[in-house]
């Protein structure tokens, strides 16, 4: 059981590693400690949470907007049961093509727990049966990040829930706190607002999204807060204690001051995640983290120690599968004695909410701090014909373009099915392209994305339809 590669985990840039290995002549293998694999992302991340999204989003829709196209269905019923069984139908078929994918491209598979006890040894501990050795040429460090735990606070994933057990909950509480307003907290209070609860979120920060456009963030907050999101920012969460009616929730301000209290029937916490290292031996080889508890590199996914390698939520740069995925697909090239890259300032980020806000490049808080000047372009929904037509008109698209250059250095959209715009604006940037550049280009009429083009025209204040 020798090997060229040996990749342990087998999330989006596990087994994309794995099979982009393969696919350059390389006799690879993967350690999966699940039975399924996907990591995180398809079993209990990515992809059920946007199953249950989507599923919740036509519920609420239904229940409040049918009416007003014509669509008269009465008030639409919630069946919690179905609607996870259809989240779970979407993660098997996600998972069932992972494994398709890894026989496909003849990479073995070593179900059980991986630990590097040795350089280019890999020790396999499965859940039954005797512990085995793989010996590789390399070993890719592929676990992923897991949750991060708010301290002091015991999570049971019932009443005190995680992302994995805010996706499993057996009925739509009647008061959820979420504590932490960033991308998961939101996307999931979004979930179980649609169907039913009353959903507050606490925010350490004195805003939601951080690191976020703050333009497109205060659109965002205001128009969840119409949606029926309660927010308390600037707040710590200091204790939850189980009582008879439900939770009993202390809160005080983050500046100091007097503690107050909230009730709960569900707690979530999604205050962010951790680079997962635990049992994977690093300190037995040597292998060196950064005080975040990443994996240190060398910028090329190599660590400290010869012959092993790191890429995804373990190693700097942003907790996102298409992070990973890159990842995997540079590291690969580069063993191959290709030049295998990922610019980390062109990964885009997607919320899932309705809308959805989507982000690609710099900020104006951050080119403002490096001195960049720049020139700004905006285009609202409410004057594109195809969002007046869906009934989708909240939110804009802003484009941020080199005073000098017009290069383009950020895009920022709020909006319905901006997570699709966001890409045609991802490849001008990899090709440093200009706002011009993006405003003569031919956008089919009516689609969203000529929003896309307009807010480039307004670059040089030159929009046809604002």
């Amino acid at each position: 059981m020798s090997y060229d590669l040996v990749v342990i985990g087998t999330g989006p840039g596990g087994y994309v590693c794995a099979i982009r290995a393969a696919q350059l002549g390389m006799k690879v293998a993967v350690v999966e400690k699940r039975k399924t694999h996907g990591g995180t992302c398809l079993n209990v991340g990515c992809i059920p949470s946007k199953a249950l999204l989507h599923a919740s989003e036509l519920f609420d829709e239904a229940g409040h907007d049918f009416a007003n196209m014509g669509i008269k269905v009465g008030k639409p019923e919630l069946d919690l049961k179905d609607m996870m069984k259809h989240k779970q139908d979407v993660i098997d078929s996600n998972v069932g093509g992972v494994e398709f994918l890894l026989k496909k491209n003849k990479i073995d598979v070593f179900h059980g727990a991986g630990k590097i006890v040795a350089q280019g040894k890999v020790e396999v501990t499965p859940d039954e049966g005797d512990v085995q050795t793989v010996e590789a040429k390399g070993i890719v460090i592929a676990t992923g990040s897991d949750v991060a735990n708010l301290p002091g606070i015991e999570i049971d994933e019932k009443q005190v829930v995680s992302s994995t057990g805010g996706l499993e909950l057996d009925k739509v509480p009647g008061k959820m706190i979420v504590v932490g307003a960033g991308v998961i907290g939101l996307e999931l209070g979004s979930v179980w607002r649609r169907l039913g609860s009353e959903v507050t979120v606490v925010e350490f920060l004195d805003r939601i999204l951080p690191g976020m456009d703050s333009e497109v963030v205060k659109n965002a907050q205001r128009i969840f807060k119409k949606q029926g999101f309660d927010f308390k920012l600037g707040t710590k969460v200091t204790g939850i204690e189980k009582t008879k009616k439900g939770l009993k929730i202390t809160t005080e301000p983050a500046a100091g001051g007097d503690a107050s209290e909230l009730e709960a029937d569900v707690v979530l916490v999604a205050i962010g995640r951790r680079p997962y290292t635990d049992g994977l031996g690093l300190d037995t080889v040597g292998v060196e983290l950064d005080d975040r508890g990443r994996v240190k590199t060398d910028g090329h996914f190599k660590t400290n120690v010869d012959g092993v390698y790191a890429i995804g939520d373990v190693i700097e740069g942003p907790m996102l599968a298409h992070k990973a995925e890159d990842d995997g697909v540079a590291l690969a090239e580069i063993l191959a004695g290709q030049a295998g890259h990922v610019d980390y300032n062109l990964v885009p980020g997607v919320v899932y909410t309705m809308p959805e806000i989507a982000v690609i490049g710099k900020t104006e808080e951050q080119l403002k701090e490096a001195g960049v000047a720049y020139n700004v372009g905006k285009f609202p929904f409410s004057a594109n014909g195809r969002a007046k037509a869906q009934r989708h008109t909240d939110g804009f698209i802003k484009v941020l373009a080199d005073k000098t250059s017009d290069q383009v250095l950020g895009v920022h959209m709020i909006g319905g099915g901006v997570g699709e715009l966001i890409h045609e604006t991802s490849v001008l940037m990899a090709f440093s392209g200009s706002a011009e550049d993006l405003a003569r280009t031919i956008h089919a009429h009516p689609t969203l994305s000529e929003a896309v083009k307009e807010a480039a025209l307004a670059v040089d204040k030159r929009p046809i339809h604002m």
